[in-house]
């Protein structure tokens, strides 16, 4: 699979400079946790699920979590689990589908291993599971059946725990909190593909719902909770792990709403009337400007809950060439002592030193995303997308 594979592969020569790189369900981790990209959720119930999973990943879906916790109901949970074992197994029985990289998000952690038991050969399309409500107490026994599950099956499988507990939000609990997850994911940090940001149980704690027009780096008190995860959790110092975006709860906002602020977009400087009204209906503002600061404060890929978010979140993921120019003209082996350099660009100052850790994050994630062309920007990739 590669970010933009399901366009043709003459539109991608016209699109990037490079183009993603193909990886699969057994690259490395470090490959595998940049290029999660937007990670599409779907109930386990659906009873249609694995034509859902090839369809999705036939329009460019790259990852995807099959739940079992808060989508459904406490009711549905064991026709939840046998659907899931029977539509994973369906997966397994078809050779040469070209599947987006599986997880499952659990409730519990006996349910890892008794999947695992259940679906017997067909574990082979999972990747691993995602981890709810995640502290250290709550979470090392779902980190500890997982390293049993991934024993018994001879499968490698990762972990994603959320970072959702009210314990995480609180201030008087919260750095006694993040000590603690640091320190049940660094014990088990070799499974540890992502850690994920529960933002809408965060905003329950207190009874918040941020509108479509509002990011989450407009509410508060969520903010503060990011700006603490990434400190404590996302250091680029060799301690950090990925962190993911939040979710993004609004899809097919009333055009009405939208279009003034479409106009006002930078991002969105469109003149043909057909593709605008295809960035009505599949984009809005509130989602690009989200995505924008989640990877200015460090965020890298998000959770989705519906395939029209899938599309932005890798069309923003993609470094510029004026990015990559910068990133690698850090890096070059003869600029290790240091010092400062103008840009190839003209435009600002790269300083060695401060600026390194930022060019190795930009090249991976030109790794996985690939690299616009110089005359190439968000709208020509959303466009080539929805085309």
């Amino acid at each position: 699979m590669r970010h933009f594979g399901h366009i043709a592969p003459e539109v991608r020569k016209r699109l990037f400079y490079r183009e993603p790189c193909e990886f699969t369900a057994d690259s490395p981790a470090r490959v595998l946790s940049a290029a999660l990209g937007a990670t599409l959720y779907s109930p386990a119930t659906r009873p249609r699920l694995a034509d859902d999973v090839l369809k999705q990943g036939a329009h460019g879906v790259v990852s995807m979590v099959l739940c079992l916790e808060d989508s459904i109901s406490d009711a549905e949970v064991v026709a939840g689990e046998e659907n899931l074992v029977r539509q994973l197994t369906d997966l397994a029985g078809r050779p040469g589908a070209d599947l987006p990289l599986l997880f499952v998000r659990v409730r519990e952690p006996e349910q890892i291993g008794d999947l695992v038991r259940r679906l017997g050969p067909a574990v082979a399309v999972l990747s691993g599971f995602v981890l709810p409500k995640f502290t250290a107490e709550r979470g090392l026994p779902f980190l500890e059946a997982l390293t049993a599950a991934e024993s018994a099956s001879g499968r490698r499988l990762f972990a994603m725990p959320v970072l959702e507990s009210p314990e995480l939000l609180y201030r008087e609990s919260r750095v006694e909190t993040l000590e603690g997850i640091f320190r049940a994911v660094d014990k088990y940090r070799d499974r540890v593909l992502a850690l994920r940001l529960g933002v809408t149980d965060f905003c329950s704690s207190y009874g918040l719902r941020r509108g479509p027009d509002m990011t989450a780096y407009d509410i508060q008190v969520v903010a503060s909770v990011i700006s603490d995860v990434v400190n404590m959790l996302g250091r680029a110092d060799g301690t950090g792990f990925t962190v993911t975006g939040p979710v993004w709860e609004y899809f097919r906002v009333q055009e009405r709403m939208f279009k003034p602020q479409l106009r006002q977009s930078p991002f969105l400087e469109v003149e043909a009337t057909a593709l605008r009204q295809k960035l009505i209906e599949h984009a809005m503002d509130g989602l690009l400007r989200e995505i924008s600061l989640d990877r200015a404060n460090g965020l890298l890929g998000k959770t989705c809950i519906h395939p029209s978010h899938v599309l932005p979140v890798h069309a923003l993921s993609v470094v510029s060439h004026e990015e990559f120019s910068d990133a690698q003209d850090i890096l070059r082996p003869e600029r290790d002592g240091g010092g400062v350099l103008r840009s190839a660009y003209t435009n600002k100052m790269n300083e060695v030193k401060p600026h390194r850790a930022w060019a190795e994050r930009t090249l991976l994630r030109a790794e996985a995303f690939g690299v616009a062309n110089e005359d190439i920007g968000f709208v020509e990739l959303l466009a080539a997308g929805l085309a």
